[in-house]
Parts: C-alpha cells; sequence; structure tokens
C-alpha cells in the first residue's frame, strides 16, 4: 500500500508539470488550430532563466529563511515575464504572417523555432548540462511511510493555484469569454468586434507563462537542465493535451495527471526502461480507439 501511494504521490507531482505545459499546447491549438511544437523549448528558457536568476539570488540573498522565499516568488515571475515575452514574439513574428497560409505552413514554421530555441540555446548557455541552484531548502517529509519532500509539496501547490488561475481567466472573464468565441469561430468573432489578433497574441503569453512556471518547478524537481531538456517533457504534454481532449483546459490538466502517473508506476516496476515510451504508446491508443480524447467532442468537418 505504501509503495502504491509513494507512486501515485510521485506520479501527481510530475503530472502537475506536464498539465501546466500542455495547457499551453490545448489553449493554441483551440485558437489557432495550430501544434505549438516550440512550446516546450519556452518551458526550456524558463528553467534556464531560474538558474541564471537563482544563482544571482543565492550569492546575494541567501537560500535560507524569508529572504529565500521571497526570491523564488520572484524567479517565478521573472521566468513568466521572460516566456511570455518570448511567446508574443514568437506568434507576432513567426505565426501571424503565416495565419491566412495552409496550415502544414505554420507547422514547419513550429518545428523551425523549436530548432531555432534549441540550437540557438546551445549557443548561449552552452551544451553541458548545468545544475539548477537550490531556490529554497530541500526538506524529506515521512508522511506515514509515504516520503515526499517540500519540492513535491510546492510543485503541486503553484500547479493547482496557476491551473485554477486559468480555469478563472477562461470561464470566468471578459477576455475568457473573447477567447472561447475566436475558438468557435474566428471569422465571426472578428465581424462582432473582437480584437482577435489581440486575443491570439495574449493566448500565446499565457500559454508560455504557464511554462515558464513549468521551467521552474521542473528545475526544482530534476535539476539537471541543458538546452535540449524541453523535447522530452514538450512532448509527453502534447500527449497529455491530446489525451484531455485537444481543445479542453480540464481534460489537459487531467491528461498530465495521468501521463504522470502511469510514468510513475511504469518507473517503479521491472519495465522501468520503457517509461519515456509509454507516453507514445497512450497517443498511438487514444488516435485509434477515441481520437477526440478523453473530455473532447468529435465534430464533423464539412470539405
Amino acid at each position: 500500500m505504501q509503495t502504491l501511494l509513494q507512486n501515485l504521490l510521485n506520479g501527481i507531482a510530475a503530472g502537475s508539470i506536464y498539465a501546466l505545459i500542455a495547457l499551453g499546447y490545448t489553449m493554441v491549438y483551440g485558437i489557432l488550430k495550430l501544434i505549438n511544437f516550440a512550446h516546450g523549448d519556452i518551458f526550456m528558457i524558463g528553467s534556464f532563466v531560474g538558474y541564471y536568476a537563482g544563482n544571482w539570488a543565492s550569492g546575494k540573498l541567501g537560500t535560507t529563511g524569508v529572504a529565500a522565499t521571497v526570491s523564488a516568488a520572484g524567479i517565478m515571475i521573472l521566468s513568466m515575464i521572460v516566456c511570455g515575452t518570448l511567446g508574443y514574439l514568437n506568434e507576432r513574428i513567426a505565426y501571424r504572417p503565416l495565419r491566412n497560409a495552409p496550415r502544414i505552413a505554420s507547422l514547419i514554421t513550429a518545428i523551425g523555432v523549436s530548432f531555432f530555441l534549441e540550437y540557438g540555446g546551445q549557443m548561449v548557455f552552452g551544451p553541458d548540462p548545468k545544475f539548477f541552484p537550490t531556490l529554497v531548502p530541500k526538506n524529506v517529509i515521512n508522511l506515514g511511510g509515504v516520503v515526499t519532500t517540500n519540492y513535491q509539496l510546492i510543485v503541486l501547490a503553484v500547479a493547482l493555484v496557476f491551473m485554477g488561475l486559468l480555469q478563472y481567466i477562461v470561464y470566468g472573464t471578459k477576455f475568457g469569454r473573447a477567447m472561447r468565441a475566436v475558438s468557435f469561430n474566428f471569422e465571426t468573432a472578428s465581424l462582432m468586434g473582437i480584437p482577435t489578433d489581440r486575443v491570439i497574441s495574449t493566448t500565446f503569453i499565457i500559454g508560455s507563462m504557464l511554462a515558464g512556471v513549468a521551467g521552474i518547478l521542473y528545475g526544482l524537481s530534476y535539476p539537471r537542465i541543458d538546452p535540449l531538456m524541453g523535447i522530452l517533457p514538450g512532448l509527453k504534454a502534447f500527449v497529455a493535451a491530446v489525451l484531455g481532449g485537444i481543445v479542453n483546459v480540464p481534460g489537459a490538466v487531467v491528461g498530465g495527471l495521468v501521463i504522470g502517473i502511469i510514468e510513475a508506476f511504469v518507473g517503479g516496476s521491472q519495465y522501468s526502461n520503457y517509461r519515456d515510451a509509454i507516453a507514445f504508446v497512450i497517443l498511438i491508443v487514444i488516435l485509434l480507439v477515441r481520437p477526440s480524447g478523453l473530455f473532447g467532442k468529435y465534430e464533423a468537418e464539412k470539405v
């Protein structure tokens, strides 16, 4: 029973990070029907912002006490700002000029932007792995035989806060209504006076900010980072978005948690070597059995 609970806790912590990244895929696809393959690399940029800012802050403010907590929160906000700006520039420079082009052109551009960020990151940050700084002291917590750390609890708490905030933005604000209108029908929303360009740019910014948060949480949980680190978590988050229903915000959260939990159980079994492959097995099964995802709805398209 303890092993079951331990794997479940580990899976929820990892799945929360996947869910934050998956939300960016879901939001952009819902608006533009575009798979933004550069999203995982923006997540990588968020981790490196945390790496450099964390090293600077630890030298100036230390890693204990209230100062460490304040600096960790400031580093997360800085990562969100940098990633949000990068997401805006990505949409404004790479995707907006191709909005009326065939969809394959935007897809190829997304792959190109992904490679640009990955290998540009190698030029700027260096190809060697780096170790994420200790933003707050790490403490081991024993919960009746189930071992966790304050890092996992921080990941869960922060992820829940931002997921709840996004849910409120999408379903409880005027901007959220505008975003859903653009997602439903781009041309009609534009004719009704909705500033579609602004809605799309803001959607990219919000999704990229969530990727920045995920980058900091990932650095806390798995402190070894490198410029190519966004590839696998980004693909797993994409699988999570497809699993939940690619245009469904709660579905992306559920998909991320499911991927994380399954990975944790596979990693704790004799088939641990196949841990990274399991996400893609799930993707194949979902595409074969329920292409619209767990919470998605099938919509017939006129051709």
